[in-house]
């Protein structure tokens, strides 16, 4: 330690006696090769020197293939061509890189130089220097293996960033399959076929096709094929039209054109195929040319027309030229209304309708008229002579609706939900044409008690009227329901609802319409009636519309019975008819028992007591009778069940007017007899007697009561309302229903207007 302060003191004053020989305006230099450091300064160099050197980074891997180009091609029995790579070897120093494994190794090539390859447990490997990019081409092959009809090889694929395959096969249009991989591009040139495709690295791939277009030529054969052509004759008003469906199916050669005759007189209007490539038509001889001659079936459908100007015509037979056999089917068909004779010849047999091709007969579009066979025979052509007479169409209606019955919930918003349930008989016509109101949608529509979708066109909403897998023979039911925005209701004021127009004629409409109970109406207006401003013997009429279908004119009911009229049995009974208003000269009522419940199979006989006539019947399910044929005069009316006493009356039935006549049974023996004498009328046909005035006013109470009750026509549609249609809306659940009717709308609109005041 001495010694190291003794030689800092003396270097120190060797620089004191150097700074006073400088300048003193000049700094002192240090001599060159020493350096003044810190004590400091000096051990942290110390400390630096003592430590040990750091070893330098390895990469993570030695070495990476980015990028493998497949270029290959098919000769003979083998698959040749070349595998390049594309790659970087990280590690320094000479590296192993495996390249391919499962393929034969010609020769290897980097940088235009041969590379020597390694074989590791059957893996060809190349020795690369280090730390540099690389490219390495090897020359290669894969065995081609042969099967009946098909081709294959199995390729190893490098395992690679990405791979690319080109592979060029003999043969024009040759259809490659790989798997897996994916093809992106495929050219077919002088001769061979060439694809480009992107490979899955590092898994093998399998690539195959058919062989026929690589297989060794050999000298064409003679082409033999055989045809079966399914016609279908149409017979309109100013042309004959031909289409013909053509199944050529080859059993020897690959054809590539086929001709066929076109009958004299015809144009052609349409050639089509799935083979097709062209057609060309030449002289009155069709060419058909087909894009893939190797295939055994060919399918070619043949339009052709001729104007026509008389009742008659004989219908042509196309034929294929130098097919060994030629069968087929004819089906004839007529436009509009008219009687048409076939007559067959040669090779051609009559068959059943329901015995031809499906396929042809999906072609047609009017009545069927016949349909034909024939197998062609070279001494018998087949041959159709067609003649008809037509006659003139007449109008008739797709569709008519029998009833409509409709409910509408109107709520203190003024919103308002209707539903309409149409009863529809059908021929033909697939949608009802629904003209809303402004700011009305429709929200749900069934057909037969299915769902089906509305569809909204510029000119209306559409609501079908069939579905898919739906062939109506009788009525069904057809629903809809729509949603109106309406205007909020004041505390008094006007308002309108309305119906909107359908383009089908409803025999009889029934609308009911429930308020909510907070507001009083009066005052109904609009082409609909109310039915309380109905006669009494309708509005019971109206509650039994099941079997009902009316027709009013004017307010003034009048019935027609769907079941059966009455039906005299020499003085026997007579049938009672479905519930509905009596007709001037019948009398007819209703039997209940004290508590007001109806007595169904009641007997009822009516006696003429000016004569001595009868007639007799029962009550139905409903308690109502009827009797028509009796004599106008004094008419004793007795009724008679067991368990109740007998009832009898004695009343005047006039001919110009029916008479309605309730009866009571009390409970007792039934040889008890209750008799009741009517009395005169005040005058005499014209008056209703004051009992009559007394029912009538009782009846009228009753149907205003019945007026404002909702029926479950309400109940069904609040219920749809909570858990089916997709609105959300605050139906009333207490109101008031007001019923209307109307007959024969002729696509319309129904309206009601009324007086509303907040009670």
């Amino acid at each position: 330690m001495k010694k190291k302060l003794l030689a800092l003191m003396l270097v120190l004053s060797v620089n004191l006696l150097a700074m006073d020989k400088t300048d003193k305006n000049e700094l002192p230099l240090p001599n060159s090769g020493e350096v003044t450091l810190t004590l400091g300064e000096y051990t942290r160099l110390v400390e630096l020197a003592t430590k040990p050197a750091k070893k330098p980074e390895m990469p993570p891997i030695p070495y990476a293939i980015k990028r493998a180009d497949l270029k290959l091609k098919v000769n003979n029995e083998s698959v040749l061509g070349t595998v390049q790579f594309q790659g970087e070897v990280f590690a320094k120093g000479p590296t192993k890189v495996p390249l391919t494994t499962g393929m034969t190794v010609l020769d290897a090539h980097q940088d235009g130089k041969a590379l020597p390859l390694e074989q590791e447990n059957g893996t060809h490997t190349a020795v690369l220097p280090g730390a540099a990019e690389f490219s390495v081409t090897l020359d290669t092959g894969v065995r081609l293996g042969i099967e009946a009809g098909r081709a294959s090889f199995s390729l190893p694929v490098p395992p690679a960033g990405s791979v690319r395959l080109s592979l060029a096969i003999p043969g024009d249009h040759t259809n490659v399959r790989i798997n897996p991989g994916l093809i992106t591009e495929r050219n077919s040139d002088h001769g061979q076929t060439t694809i480009e495709a992107t490979l899955a690295p590092g898994q093998p791939v399998t690539i195959w096709w058919a062989t026929r277009e690589i297989a060794a030529p050999v000298a064409p054969r003679e082409a033999r094929f055989l045809s079966e052509v399914k016609t279908l004759v149409s017979v309109s008003e100013a042309d004959l039209r031909i289409a013909a469906l053509a199944d050529i199916s080859v059993v020897q050669g690959d054809p590539a054109q086929f001709v066929v005759e076109v009958p004299a007189g015809y144009e052609l209007t349409g050639v089509t195929g799935a083979s097709l490539e062209s057609s060309e038509l030449q002289s009155g001889v069709l060419i058909l040319k087909v894009s893939a001659p190797a295939l055994r079936n060919h399918q070619f459908l043949i339009s052709m027309e001729k104007s026509i100007d008389t009742a008659k015509a004989d219908a042509p037979f196309l034929s294929f030229k130098e097919a060994q056999r030629e069968t087929g089917e004819v089906l004839v068909e007529g436009a509009g209304t008219m009687e048409l004779t076939a007559k067959e010849g040669g090779s051609l047999k009559r068959m059943d309708l329901k015995e031809t091709n499906p396929y042809l007969r999906s072609l047609a579009r009017f009545p069927l008229q016949a349909a034909f066979r024939y197998h062609r025979q070279p001494t018998e052509p087949p041959t159709l002579a067609l003649e008809w007479l037509r006659f003139p169409d007449s109008s008739v209606l797709a569709a008519v609706a029998e009833r409509a019955v409709v409910t509408t919930l109107v709520t203190s918003e003024g919103r308002s939900l209707t539903e309409v349930k149409l009863t529809i008989k059908n021929q033909a016509q697939p949608f009802l044409k629904v003209e809303l109101p402004a700011g009305a949608s429709i929200l749900s529509a069934d057909v037969a008690g299915e769902k089906v979708k509305p569809v909204e066109g510029p000119d209306g909403n559409r609501v079908p009227l069939l579905r898919p897998g739906f062939r109506p023979t009788d009525s069904y039911a057809v629903t809809f329901v729509f949603m109106h925005s309406g205007a909020p209701f004041a505390k008094k004021g006007d308002s309108e609802l309305s119906l909107p127009k359908m383009d089908v004629p409803i025999s009889f409409l029934q609308w009911e319409v429930f308020l909510p109970e907070q507001y009083k109406v009066k005052d109904f207006g609009g082409d609909a009636i109310a039915t309380n401003l109905l006669p009494m013997s309708f509005q019971d009429a109206t509650e039994g519309l099941d079997h009902l279908a009316y027709f009013v004119s004017d307010a003034q009911p009048v019935n027609t019975f769907s079941g059966p009229q009455f039906v005299n049995t020499n003085g026997g009974s007579f049938g009672t008819p479905s519930a509905g208003p009596l007709l001037p000269g019948q009398l007819g009522g209703f039997v209940t028992d004290p508590q007001g419940a109806v007595i169904a199979g009641a007997q009822v006989r009516a006696t003429n007591l000016d004569n001595g006539s009868q007639r007799t019947t029962t009550t139905d399910s409903s308690g109502r009778w009827a009797i028509a044929g009796m004599p106008a005069g004094r008419v004793k009316i007795e009724v008679d069940k067991q368990g109740f006493k007998k009832a009898a009356s004695t009343r005047d039935l006039d001919s110009t007017r029916p008479l309605e006549d309730d009866v009571k049974l009390n409970v007792g023996e039934a040889n008890t007899t209750v008799e009741v004498t009517a009395e005169a009328p005040i005058i005499e046909g014209l008056n209703p007697r004051s009992d009559d005035r007394h029912k009538e006013r009782d009846k009228s109470k009753s149907a205003q009561a019945l007026q404002t009750n909702a029926s479950s026509n309400v109940m069904n549609l609040q219920r749809k309302v909570a858990g089916v249609l997709p609105v959300r809306i605050d139906v009333p659940r207490a109101g008031n229903s007001y019923r209307f009717v109307r007959p024969l709308v002729l696509d319309e609109e129904t309206k009601v207007t009324f007086n509303y005041k907040n009670k």
